[in-house]
């Protein structure tokens, strides 16, 4: 389904010396929140559903990301059931766009270029049968100004054959460091998929079963995702070598895009808190920060 691109005039952005300055203008007042994005450390949605960095309070934000210097913030708006994906990059103007839906998932390649989303357009949770959700994930070049639509408009592929069903969803959109690949989830006749994406082909071809919100290692070589068994979740990561497929040491169920905080550690949202536990299966999940959801690497 196409979306359209639209301007948002309620966000005011200046970038000056690795830093980023948000207004929110709600009315007559402004509150002028900076953060820092020249610099390592963890940015997060806080209880308050405010993006934070340390002592930092930046946007309004359902879902945040970072790389590069490049902010990307996904909320709700006034509107019902609308939402609202405003991104900042270094040098340039702010870019908004307005999507029908509630939101879901934000993820910034690590290049800074490209942005992709994931909004609820009917349902709020992808533990819902056929025909209780629908979604829409999205991605847009910010060098070249390309809006690459919606994920429906792809062509995908299952088992080698072309799959046009008309039930298909995608999200949970992670980009592979040559900003032309990525990763996402597509779900149709109960199932889901892992599926590669080719931006230049505008194709997207079925890798492996049951994985949910993926997100792409560092170094490229492994898949974090939640691995459904009934109605629960669980954090696995996948080898995209061999196959490999490992359980983390936290069992318990939750909802989330997990976010690499390096090669080694993945961190995730959980129980109105983020944790972090490594990325081979040992040791034990441990609490990164309480009242938070929405963990984001600034590199």
């Amino acid at each position: 389904m196409k979306r359209m691109w639209v301007g948002v005039a309620a966000v005011v952005v200046t970038v000056a010396a690795g830093a980023v300055f948000v207004g929110l203008r709600t009315g007559d007042a402004v509150a002028e929140q900076r953060l820092d994005l020249a610099h390592g450390g963890l940015l997060y949605v806080d209880d308050s559903g405010r993006g934070r960095q340390d002592d930092r309070v930046g946007p309004a934000c359902q879902r945040v990301d970072v790389a590069a210097g490049t902010l990307a913030c996904l909320r709700a708006t006034a509107m019902p059931d609308q939402a609202e994906l405003v991104v900042t990059k270094p040098g340039a103007e702010p870019r908004s766009i307005s999507e029908w839906g509630l939101p879901s998932r934000v993820r910034v390649s690590p290049s800074g270029r490209l942005v992709g989303w994931t909004v609820f357009r009917s349902g709020d949770s992808y533990l819902g049968g056929v025909g209780t959700f629908s979604t829409t994930s999205g991605i847009f070049d910010l060098d070249t100004g390309n809006h690459y639509g919606s994920l429906e408009d792809f062509a995908l592929t299952v088992d080698g054959k072309p799959y046009p069903a008309q039930d298909l969803n995608y999200w949970g959109v992670t980009f592979a460091r040559d900003d032309l690949t990525f990763y996402a989830t597509a779900r149709s006749a109960g199932g889901t998929w892992l599926v590669r994406g080719d931006l230049r082909g505008r194709t997207l071809t079925a890798m492996r079963r049951n994985v949910e919100c993926p997100s792409l290692s560092p170094d490229g070589t492994r898949v974090a995702y939640k691995f459904r068994t009934g109605d629960r979740w669980r954090l696995h990561v996948l080898s995209l070598a061999d196959g490999r497929d490992v359980p983390l040491a936290d069992p318990a169920h939750l909802d989330d895009q997990p976010q690499w905080l390096d090669d080694r550690t993945v961190a995730y949202g959980r129980d109105k808190a983020i944790y972090a536990v490594p990325a081979d299966g040992t040791g034990a999940p441990a609490l990164v920060r309480a009242s938070a959801s929405s963990p984001a690497v600034v590199r």
